[in-house]
């Protein structure tokens, strides 16, 4: 049978099938009541062999063939929807979002051929390369005003394979003064990817950091940080991971882990609920499920987050997380600071943000009012917007702080203030740089 951190072990069964399944010819399929009967007869089957408790995959299993038996699934046609069909009637029983049955000839066909081959290197190197072409689920990583660092990463990939990525990425901020982890769109992965990532952010002293207890083979492994990493270790460093719905399984293991370790600050929305690892088995030469055999054991609180998500130390909507947590980078690293400028610098940075988190509203007419020239520099009005551009320089979007005052999302460093006389009638602008001097331009036109 392939490996399984090949398919999935902490990734929802969609994701996987995504990356890994893509390019294959479609396979014919006939889908009659005789492989309603087969498939609802197969996933119980599965489903008491394997899933992590045995009392609920006997309710699964009988709700099913209930419903079968009652003539609920004899009006579906399509095997997508009875697809999804099943996996609602399974998580209406288990509420455990892992779960899931999909319809997938070619799927179905690889699945089954490696159950009777085994492990396939020529699989292994497909999936290692479509794992490559996304970079290993990295997609962005930078270093934001303040000297934070930044990685917006979508899932946990196996070591094996991505470790020298990930050391690159490490290696990026490792001069960071604080790091942001942006799961909001993380799905899961490899629980040892998680294991790497959070052996940076310790000492070489091993942490435990969960453990996963699977049911087929009633063992549990045990997950520390590594002794050995490639590349500097960060401990002191201020962490600070955003988190949304979606995000899900092994990035729940990161945020729960990191959390409890009193390692990072949360910061988002309530996760998604899903602490149960497994694999996808197939069904039939059909249909295909995620089993989940394995739960999660933290070895601070003796539970997980199966059901009820990570709950954020800091909770704001996912859309603003970044936002609150740059603000809470700044405000750590003013306090520790000893550096004048670099602490004026620090808050002109954080009243930006916050001016970002509560955006005013701005009527038409008042922009209006402010597009003109001043000098050398030129206010225009376009779609509903205002934009800057001094005479020989690029044009920048505006975005408003206060009525008055506007700043600029890529010159951190600058914002311009709009001056009225006492009719109201705006005669001047007012350059203000982060460094506390100020210039002013006189309205021409």
């Amino acid at each position: 049978m392939l490996n399984l951190k090949l398919i999935v072990i902490f990734i929802t069964f969609i994701l996987a099938a995504k990356i890994s399944f893509a390019q294959q010819e479609p396979v014919k399929f006939s889908f009659d009541s005789k492989v309603k009967q087969q498939t609802v007869k197969k996933i119980s089957n599965l489903l008491d062999e394997n899933y992590i408790f045995p009392d609920l995959a006997k309710k699964m299993g009988t709700l099913i063939k209930q419903n079968l038996a009652a003539g609920s699934y004899d009006g579906i046609d399509d095997p997508m929807k009875f697809a999804e069909k099943l996996t609602a009637d399974l998580q209406s029983v288990s509420n455990d979002k892992h779960i899931r049955v999909r319809f997938s000839p070619e799927d179905a066909k690889r699945l089954i051929e490696q159950e009777k081959n085994g492990s396939d290197t020529d699989d292994e190197k497909h999936w290692n390369e479509m794992m490559k072409k996304e970079n290993y689920g990295f997609k962005k990583v930078e270093r934001l005003p303040g000297n934070i660092g930044y990685v917006d990463f979508r899932n946990f990939a196996s070591p094996d394979y991505s470790k020298e990525t990930v050391a690159s990425v490490m290696k990026f901020l490792e001069n960071t003064d604080a790091i942001i982890f942006d799961l909001r769109l993380n799905g899961g992965g490899d629980p040892a990817g998680v294991q790497l990532i959070c052996s940076y952010l310790f000492t070489e002293t091993p942490v435990h950091l969960n453990d996963l207890y699977y049911r087929p083979t009633d063992e549990t492994k045990e997950y520390w940080t590594l002794r050995k990493i490639d590349g500097k270790r960060m401990p002191d460093v201020p962490v600070y991971v955003l988190t949304s719905k979606f995000t899900f399984s092994g990035a729940e293991e990161f945020s729960y882990n990191l959390k409890n370790l009193k390692r990072a600050t949360i910061v988002g929305e309530t996760t998604g609920g899903g602490a149960h690892p497994g694999g996808v088995r197939a069904i039939n030469e059909g249909f295909a499920i995620f089993v989940p055999n394995g739960r999660a054991i933290n070895p601070i609180t003796k539970t997980n987050w199966e059901g009820v998500g990570v709950e954020p130390d800091v909770n704001i909507k996912s859309e603003l997380a970044l936002e609150q947590a740059q603000i809470l980078a700044l405000q750590k690293l003013t306090q520790k600071s000893k550096d004048e400028q670099q602490i004026r610098t620090n808050n002109w940075m954080v009243e930006s943000l916050n001016a970002l988190l509560n955006a005013p509203t701005i009527d038409e007419i008042t922009l209006k009012s402010y597009a003109g020239i001043y000098d050398d520099r030129t206010i225009t009005y376009e779609a509903g917007k205002l934009y800057y551009q001094r005479k020989g320089r690029q044009k920048y979007a505006m975005t408003p702080m206060t009525e008055d005052t506007f700043m600029f999302k890529d010159l951190d460093y600058f914002r311009l203030k709009f001056v009225k006389d006492a009719l109201g009638v705006v005669y001047e602008v007012n350059g203000l740089y982060d460094d506390g001097h100020m210039d002013r331009s006189k309205r021409t036109n």
